[in-house]
C-alpha cells in the first residue's frame, strides 16, 4: 500500500475537513489507524450463498438458525469429549429455537437452577468460538443493549483463569438469582446464530410454489447483512405490487396452481372475493378438469368444492392472462413475441401453433370471442383492476418489494465471485449477445444495469406516467422473454402445458449460456466482461436445479461456475434428489452444504431432528484468507490512506486539531 504525498493530501483538503469532524485529533486518528490495521489481519467472516427458496420458510429458517450445520460443527468441537450425543443435540436444538426449547426443559427438568449453570457455561463457550474472528468492536455492536456488559464480560474472562473464576461465576448466578437466566439464554442463542454467519447472498427466487415467501421477506427485513440478486419469480411479484396487470394474473395463477393460497391472502391479505365470485358464475357447469391444484406436495387435505372452487379460479385466471399477455405482445412488437399471443390460433376446438394444429384438452371458453381474442369481457376487466388495487395497496407487499429493491440487484460481484440469478445472454460463439432495451441495443453488464434501471424506474415517482408504464410493463418481458436474463430460453409454453397433449409443444428450448456455461474460457470470458478479478474467482448462480440424483455436478468448467440450486421446493426433491445447497465461504475456502429434506419446526425443536447436511469441500485456499484479502479490505486500505493525508494534514498545520 502506498502511503499518501503531500501533494495528494493538498489535492483532498476538502474531503479531509469534513473527515477531521470525525476525527479532529491527531490521537483520534493514530488510534482510528491501529484499528483498521489490526482488522485486516483478522480471519475472512464467512458468507453463506442460498438460491431458490421458491417460499419454503421452514426449511430456510432451519438452515439459518443453524448456519448451514456450522454451529453444530462448532458444539461438537467442544464438547465431543465431555458431552453425549443426545446432550450436544439438546445444545444445539436450544441455540437453533431457544424459546420454545426452554419451554420444553421446564416442564420436564426438576432442576431447573442447574440446568441453567451448566447450559449458560456452555451458551458461553460456544459464543467465545463463533466471534472469535470478530472485533470487540463489531461484537458489541450485535449485542441486545440489555446484556451487553454482561455478555462482554463473559466474553472476554476466562474460567480457566482461577483469579477470574469466582467472578464469572458469580455473575452467572446472579442472572439466575434474578429470575433473568431465560431472556439471557435467548439472548446468547441469537447472538451465536448471528455471529456465525457474517453475511447472507440469496441467488432469487425467494417467492414461488411454497406457502411461505412473506415470512422469510419478514426474517429478512431484520437480519444483519444480507443481499439479493433478484430471480425471475422475484420480479414476477415485484411486477404485480408494480401495478402489471398480467404479472398480477401470473402470481395469482401460480399460487391456485399449487393450491398455495397463505403467502397472497395471510401474507398480503389479497382479496380474493372479486375472482371467485366471477369463476364460480361464469365456470358454474365447468369440471375445470385440468386446472384441478397440484397437492401432492402441499400436504393440505382440501374437500371436493374447495377443490372445484379453486379449480375454477385457476381456469378464470389463466384465460384473463392469456389474453393480458396477448395485449402486451401487440403494444410491444420489438419484444418479437407476438407467436405467444396463443388464444389468435384458437378456431373449431383446436388451436393453431407454429404452423400446426392441434387439438385442445379443454374447449369451454365462454368470455373469448374469436374475432378479439385478447379483449377482456366487462366482468373481467372489473376482476383485474379489483386485484390490481389490491396488490398495489397491500402495505405488507409494498414494504417487501422495497425491501427487495434496496438490498437487490441484477448481478453483484463480491470478494471475486460474480453473482447473477440465472443467465446472461450468449451468442453461439460464447459472445455477448446484444438485447434491446428501451431502445439501446447491449449485453452482458452493460444489459444486467440497464435491466436493472427499468426495474426501479418502475417504482420511481418522479418519472412521467409513460416512462413509469413502460417499465413496469417490461416486468412481463423479465419474467418470460426469450433474450431476458431472467429466463433465457425461446419461449415460455404455459398455454401448451394445460390445453395441449403433444409433449412436442411443451419444448422450451434454452438460451446458449445454459450451454456453454461448463466450458471454463466462456466463463473466464464472461467474468471479465463484468470486471472480475482476483486468482480465485467464481460465477455463482440459482434457477436451474441440479440433479444430483443423477450424478449431475454442481461444479462446472473447471471449479469456475457454482450452480446451487439443490431444490428447497418440495416439487423439485425428486428431481435433484437433495433438499437445497448453502455455499460456505470461509477464511479457508469454499464448501458445498448438500441438505436432506427438512421434516418440520416442530420436529427439530420436539425431538432434535436436524437437517443432515453432507459438506463437499469445493475449493481450499493455499494460505487462510484475511480481511485484507476481501473487498472489506480494499475499503479499509482506502480509508487507512485517507486517515494518512488527515494526519500529514495536522502534522504540517494544513488543518488545525480541535480541542476536546
Amino acid at each position: 500500500m502506498t502511503h499518501p504525498n503531500l501533494k495528494s493530501v493538498l489535492d483532498s483538503e476538502r474531503y479531509l475537513r469534513l473527515l477531521a469532524r470525525d476525527f479532529p485529533t491527531i490521537s483520534s486518528v493514530t488510534t482510528e489507524i491501529i484499528n483498521l490495521e489490526a482488522i485486516l489481519h483478522l480471519p475472512k467472516p464467512t458468507e453463506h450463498f442460498m438460491a431458490d427458496l421458491h417460499g419454503e420458510n421452514e426449511a430456510f429458517q432451519h438452515v439459518l438458525r443453524n448456519a448451514s450445520g456450522n454451529i453444530k460443527r462448532k458444539v461438537q468441537e467442544l464438547f465431543s469429549n465431555s458431552l453425549r450425543d443426545k446432550d450436544m443435540t439438546d445444545l444445539c436444538t436450544l441455540i437453533y429455537y431457544p424459546e420454545q426449547k426452554l419451554e420444553l426443559v421446564k416442564q420436564t427438568d426438576k432442576n431447573i437452577k442447574d440446568y441453567y449453570q451448566t447450559t449458560l457455561n456452555q451458551l458461553i463457550a460456544v459464543c467465545r468460538r463463533v466471534s472469535s474472528k470478530y472485533t470487540r468492536s463489531k461484537v458489541r455492536k450485535s449485542l441486545p443493549s440489555e446484556f451487553t456488559y454482561i455478555i462482554e464480560e463473559l466474553l472476554h474472562e476466562s474460567t480457566e483463569d482461577h483469579n477470574k473464576e469466582a467472578y464469572v461465576n458469580v455473575i452467572i448466578q446472579t442472572i439466575i438469582g434474578t429470575k433473568r437466566a431465560d431472556q439471557f439464554i435467548i439472548a446468547l442463542c441469537y447472538l451465536i446464530q448471528r455471529m456465525a454467519v457474517d453475511q447472507l447472498h440469496l441467488l432469487g427466487d425467494i417467492f414461488d410454489r411454497g406457502p411461505g415467501a412473506h415470512l422469510i421477506l419478514n426474517t429478512l427485513e431484520n437480519y444483519h447483512h444480507w443481499d439479493i440478486q433478484w430471480g425471475n419469480h422475484d420480479i414476477l411479484w415485484m411486477g404485480a405490487a408494480a401495478g402489471n396487470p398480467v404479472c398480477v394474473a401470473s402470481v395469482l395463477r401460480l399460487s391456485l396452481r399449487y393450491a398455495n393460497m397463505q403467502t397472497l391472502e395471510e401474507g398480503y391479505a389479497i382479496n380474493l372475493l372479486p375472482l371467485s365470485t366471477f369463476a364460480m358464475e361464469t365456470y358454474s357447469e365447468d369440471p375445470c378438469e385440468i386446472f384441478i391444484p397440484k397437492l401432492e406436495d402441499t400436504g393440505r387435505n382440501l374437500s371436493e368444492k374447495e377443490i372445484h372452487l379453486l379449480a375454477q379460479m385457476h381456469k378464470a385466471i389463466a384465460i384473463i392472462q392469456f389474453k393480458l399477455e396477448g395485449q402486451l405482445y401487440e403494444k410491444y412488437p420489438e419484444w418479437e413475441m407476438k407467436d405467444r399471443g396463443v388464444l389468435a390460433g384458437i378456431h373449431d376446438k383446436k388451436v393453431s401453433l407454429y404452423g400446426k394444429d392441434y387439438g385442445l384438452l379443454d374447449s369451454f371458453f365462454p368470455t373469448l370471442d374469436e374475432l378479439n381474442p385478447f379483449m377482456l369481457t366487462e366482468e373481467e376487466s372489473w376482476v383485474v383492476e379489483r386485484l390490481v388495487h389490491s396488490f398495489v395497496i397491500s402495505d405488507k407487499l409494498q414494504r417487501h418489494v422495497q425491501c427487495l429493491l434496496s438490498h437487490g440487484s441484477m448481478w453483484g460481484v463480491y470478494n471475486s465471485n460474480l453473482l447473477f440469478h440465472a443467465s446472461v445472454p450468449l451468442n453461439s460463439d460464447g459472445s455477448l449477445r446484444k438485447v434491446k432495451v428501451c431502445e439501446n441495443e447491449v449485453g452482458g453488464q452493460e444489459l444486467m444495469t440497464l435491466v436493472e434501471q427499468e426495474i426501479r424506474a418502475a417504482f420511481d415517482d418522479g418519472l412521467d406516467a409513460a416512462e413509469r408504464q413502460q417499465a413496469c410493463d417490461y416486468f412481463w418481458y423479465l419474467w418470460c422473454g426469450p433474450n431476458s436474463p431472467l429466463f433465457d430460453k425461446s419461449k415460455m409454453a404455459t398455454f401448451e402445458r394445460y390445453f395441449v397433449a403433444e409433449k412436442e409443444t411443451h419444448e422450451e428450448e434454452k438460451g446458449f449460456y445454459y450451454h456453454l456455461r461448463e466450458q471454463a474460457d466462456v466463463c473466464d470470458n464472461l467474468m471479465d466482461a463484468f470486471g472480475v478479478i482476483g486468482k480465485h474467482r467464481h460465477i455463482i448462480n440459482g434457477h436451474v436445479p441440479v440433479k444430483v440424483g443423477s450424478g449431475e455436478n454442481p461444479i462446472k468448467a473447471e471449479g469456475r461456475l457454482m450452480v446451487i440450486d439443490g431444490g428447497f421446493a418440495k416439487a423439485y426433491h425428486h428431481t435433484t434428489g437433495i433438499a437445497g445447497y448453502t455455499l460456505v465461504y470461509h477464511s479457508r475456502g469454499f464448501q458445498l452444504v448438500q441438505h436432506a429434506p427438512f421434516k418440520s419446526t416442530e420436529d427439530a425443536i420436539a425431538n432434535g431432528t436436524d437437517i443432515k447436511s453432507t459438506m463437499q469441500i469445493v475449493e481450499m485456499m493455499g494460505h487462510r484468507e484475511m480481511v485484507s484479502d476481501t473487498d472489506k479490505g480494499e475499503e479499509l486500505r482506502g480509508q487507512i490512506v485517507d486517515l494518512e493525508k488527515l494526519l500529514i494534514a495536522y502534522r504540517r498545520g494544513i488543518i488545525k486539531e480541535k480541542e476536546l
